[in-house]
């Protein structure tokens, strides 16, 4: 078959994709941006979500009520600012597979993690190395190496960095398993990506807990890229801590608050944590006789009171994923978007595009090599010029993500369709 016939086939099958999509309706309910008078081809979302139409009205409604309440609104309307982190706690926590109580969506990611390990990493003697990944996103290595120097350790001795193999550029589920195993008595915390940020891989997130558990050690995840993409069991898995960014696949604007699980195991323990007054049990809060009393579950970890104006756009994005079904009929047509873009990368461009993204561990994101004659990085500016945002990572990555909340299947018919005509 030639190059016309697999496009030809390719933009049938779209079409004949997106006529029987139960999800298609939802592209309706966010701002898509517009180039040369056509809508883009936004496979961005794994680094900033596009706005849902929801977004203006549930910020303006606490706006209103700022206006018209002042002070008041901790108390008055359907979402009293006293109790608003709450609001997003049920829908929240089945988006990463937890229970309400063991979600909070508080801070930003990487103070997430901090606060986080501030009960988790409690280094003793031999035993105080934390896990990570050679390859890890640069915020979460300046976290974890910063915590080590916190306890007077070195990152250069008490980092330990997972690599792949040699000649390969994703991880095997069966050598982190063997890391764990032979450093458990050095080891004081697992700190891991669900979805790593720059090839996409998926990890085994229940096999690399079970694992930990057999040596008594913390394990948490950073969920950035994970969470509102896969699906995930994070109370079943018996997963330690996590946390989220929420400006990704979750739509809820640069910078958004971020989300902190932790398991309901932990909620009795007298862990130490830092503290502040929001973390106090709610309804002796305001008795500010400085006794601290932690609130049930993971609000215990929250310091102060929460922007509301930011949990306002992460409260009306949560809406849009109840409505859409949750995360399991997400991911049922995410797979297939996902199938069918790399289907058509693999007929129409194999021999010039590289996916290092493993089919058996995939989400919406596949990281893309260029192997033809022209440069990567002006394969992707000229995709930027022609209306198609994907974004670039040094070296030589462009990342794609199709997301099943707004994308469509001729979306990446088009993708492919222009990153063939500039290979």
């Amino acid at each position: 078959m030639t190059l016309s016939q697999d496009l030809t086939k390719a933009r049938q099958q779209a079409d004949q994709l997106d006529a029987t999509d139960g999800l298609s309706g939802f592209r309706s309910q966010f701002h898509i941006p517009r180039h040369a008078d056509e809508a883009v081809v936004y496979f961005c979302g794994n680094s900033l979500g596009l706005q849902p139409k929801k977004t203006e009205e549930a910020m303006q409604l606490e706006m209103q009520k700022w206006q018209q309440d002042a002070v008041n609104g901790h108390f008055s309307g359907d979402f009293p600012w006293m109790t608003y982190h709450e609001f997003l706690q049920e829908t929240g926590a089945d988006l990463v597979g937890a229970k309400p109580s063991e979600v909070v969506y508080m801070n930003s990611l990487t103070a997430n993690l901090h606060f986080l390990m501030a009960s988790f990493y409690r280094p003793q003697g031999q035993k105080r190395k934390i896990l990570i990944e050679d390859h890890a996103f640069p915020s979460d290595h300046y976290a974890a190496a910063s915590q080590v120097a916190w306890h007077g350790y070195h990152a250069e001795t008490d980092l330990l960095l997972l690599k792949p193999r040699e000649g390969e550029v994703t991880l095997q589920t069966e050598d982190i398993l063997k890391t764990i195993e032979r450093n458990a008595d050095e080891l004081a915390l697992i700190l891991l990506p669900g979805v790593q940020y720059y090839t996409g891989q998926v990890l085994d997130m229940e096999a690399i807990t079970k694992k930990a558990q057999q040596y008594a050690i913390p394990v948490g995840f950073d969920l950035a890229h994970a969470a509102g993409n896969i699906d995930m069991a994070l109370h079943d898995w018996g997963v330690d801590f996590a946390a989220w960014c929420s400006y990704k696949y979750l739509n809820s604007g640069p910078g958004a608050v971020a989300g902190a699980f932790v398991h309901e195991k932990h909620h009795d323990k007298d862990l130490p944590r830092l503290q502040g007054w929001w973390g106090h049990e709610k309804t002796s809060r305001f008795d500010m006789d400085n006794q601290f009393k932690p609130a049930p579950g993971a609000d215990a970890w929250q310091l102060s009171n929460p922007p509301i104006l930011s949990l306002a756009a992460v409260r009306a994005s949560l809406e849009v994923f109840k409505e859409a079904g949750g995360m399991k009929t997400l991911t049922a047509k995410s797979k297939q978007l996902t199938s069918f873009l790399r289907q058509m990368l693999e007929d129409c461009c194999g021999d010039k595009v590289q996916i290092l993204t493993p089919e058996d561990a995939q989400g919406c994101q596949l990281s893309l090599v260029i192997k033809s004659d022209k440069p990567g990085k002006a394969v992707y500016q000229a995709l930027t010029d022609a209306g198609i945002v994907v974004d670039w990572r040094e070296p030589d990555v462009i990342r794609v993500a199709p997301t099943p909340l707004y994308n469509s299947f001729l979306d990446a018919y088009r993708f492919v369709e222009t990153l063939v005509a500039e290979l």
